[in-house]
């Protein structure tokens, strides 16, 4: 292993961020798109002001870059291998700031290897890629107008300081645009300012208001479009934390499980230290006191609504606070690495690690393109992954799930559904729907059967389909066709199913119904936003 210096780690954190950087996009053009990213997608053909599950900001990168690079895989997710690139240099600077370059080199190299964020947030077509990018932006503008160095203040001109606080406002308002979870970061930086006498003056000075301002402005869509559709996005995104009934002690032990697991176990409990030291040092330092507060926030929230709320399997909402926290974790392995008693540790360390993540996304990446685990794979390994039981009952791989299901395009191809302009398409669930909306590329109105279809609802106007015909799809809920479907159509008709083959294996089977004539329900189904938008009102609220 190279000894990296002040000198040279800016190099050596270029070369690390070229080559992820071109991995990443072999990943992103190579591999199908989950079922988030597949839901996502039709928000990135139809812009809007704002959406119901997510800001704006991912949406528009998305639909420009499939409008400059095509509609297709790499199209889709090039923004967020980009933004990726971007967050890496980031937080080599705002490290450096904080420690010095050598801790910058290793913070980047330790969050490129941790599993939530070497993939999922670096190359999947989802609104983390710049959150993380504008959230590290606005940090790295906010350490440098507080002079948050154990070095003393930096002396400014009344006009830098202003120039500095109006870059902050844009870059929180972009990271506004991103995700909610910027909230967080406008509450540590407050609670940091407050807790440091040397910082408390900020408090008096017209520059943090002017950046609030400017933020609120830039944030206006999300406001506007809220506003306009009974703050659904807001009802919707609130709802998750609240109480299912009582406490329920297992979700948190599994939102702390997942969370150790995404992250990779050997770098999460050197996390969860570093937070601890951070919070011991908080009053001896400017840097750790700053990382503390803007890494504790999401950290304890996302994990502590789990006692009362079933966030399911969402563990990497609190990757923000993380990936904060990799600033000190470089600063350690960089003291550790210059004693002479830990070096030794600390290189195997890092080794394994780096051994780990390569090989590791390697089989699953190949795993998803060829299916290969199926036949030379053991199935007990599948089982403790997806534990549905139509996964037990027909040994499916996960990595399914990732595979862009062409056949779907194939059976419509053949069936001439493609080019009948009077034949829409459906779903019975909001993923599934997301799946077959993306290998029809978007060509078909599309429309989720279901009394949950999130963003769905807002991108299709079912009225206009109304007296069509219907294609509609079901992965192995034959109770939701009954119940959910033919209430609108006057008959539907299920024929031959179609089958999701990978590597000449037949993996997955998908159900088709010929659905005719779609109408308005005689019995009302309340329950059902399609029903509320059949009849002239909004899907969601009164």
């Amino acid at each position: 292993m190279k000894k990296i210096t002040e000198g040279t780690a800016a190099l050596y954190t270029a070369l690390l961020i070229v080559v992820t950087f071109i991995i990443r996009l072999f990943i992103a053009a190579y591999t199908g798109l989950g079922i988030g990213e597949a839901y996502y997608f039709r928000g990135a053909l139809h812009l809007d002001l704002s959406y119901f599950d997510q800001p704006p900001l991912f949406f528009w990168l998305g639909g420009l870059s499939i409008k400059v690079f095509g509609l297709t895989n790499l199209g889709i997710r090039f923004p967020s291998v980009l933004l990726f690139a971007g967050t890496s240099w980031l937080l080599y600077l705002v490290t450096k700031k904080l420690f010095n370059a050598k801790a910058g080199f290793w913070a980047v190299l330790v969050m490129n290897l941790s599993a939530v964020f070497t993939v999922p947030i670096a190359c999947w077509f989802q609104p983390d890629a710049p959150l993380m990018f504008f959230w590290l932006l606005s940090t790295y503008v906010i350490v440098d107008v507080l002079s948050i160095t154990d070095e003393g203040r930096t002396k400014r001109g009344a006009g830098q300081v202003y120039l500095l606080w109006i870059l902050v406002g844009i870059c929180m308002g972009l990271a506004t645009l991103s995700k909610y979870h910027v909230i967080f970061l406008f509450a540590g930086v407050f609670i940091f300012v407050s807790a440091n006498k040397n910082q408390r003056h900020w408090l008096r000075h017209p520059g943090p208001y002017i950046a609030m301002l400017i933020t609120l402005v830039i944030a206006f869509p999300v406001l506007y479009w809220n506003y306009k559709n009974n703050w659904v996005s807001f009802v919707f995104q609130g709802s998750r934390a609240g109480s299912s009934g009582g406490l329920h002690p297992v979700w948190f032990l599994r939102s702390i499980g997942g969370q150790c697991l995404w992250l990779l176990p050997w770098f999460w409990f050197p996390l969860v230290k570093q937070l601890i030291v951070s919070f011991k040092k908080r009053t001896l330092s400017q840097s750790y006191s700053f990382l503390f507060w803007t890494a504790i926030l999401p950290l304890v929230f996302f994990t502590t609504v789990t006692l009362w709320s079933d966030l399911q399997y969402h563990f990497h909402w609190q990757a923000p606070g993380y990936m904060m926290l990799f600033m000190p974790l470089g600063y350690a392995i960089d003291k550790s690495l210059s004693d002479p008693q830990k070096a030794r540790g600390t290189k195997r360390w890092l080794v394994f690690s780096a051994l780990f993540t390569i090989i590791t996304i390697g089989v699953l990446c190949i795993d998803e393109v060829t299916g290969f685990w199926q036949s030379y794979g053991p199935k007990w390994v599948v089982s403790l992954v997806d534990k549905t039981p139509e996964a037990k009952k027909n040994e499916i791989d996960p990595t399914i799930q990732g595979v862009d299901y062409d056949d779907i395009l194939t059976r419509f191809q053949k069936e001439g559904w493609m080019n009948n302009n009077k034949i829409f398409v459906g779903a019975t669930r909001w993923w599934l729907t997301g799946k077959v909306d993306w290998v029809l590329k978007g060509q078909k109105d599309i429309i989720c059967f279901n009394d949950d279809p999130r963003n769905l609802a807002f991108l299709v106007d079912p009225n206009k389909v109304v007296g069509e015909d219907a294609i509609i799809i079901d992965q192995g809920s034959p109770a939701s066709v009954n119940n959910d479907v033919k209430p609108f159509f006057d008959s539907v008709k299920q024929l031959p199913d179609i089958a999701i083959i990978r590597n000449g294996r037949e993996e997955l089977h998908l159900q088709v119904y010929y659905c005719t004539h779609f109408h308005v329900p005689a019995t009302p189904r309340e329950d059902l936003p399609l029903y509320h938008q059949l009849t002239g009102r909004p899907p969601f609220g009164k």
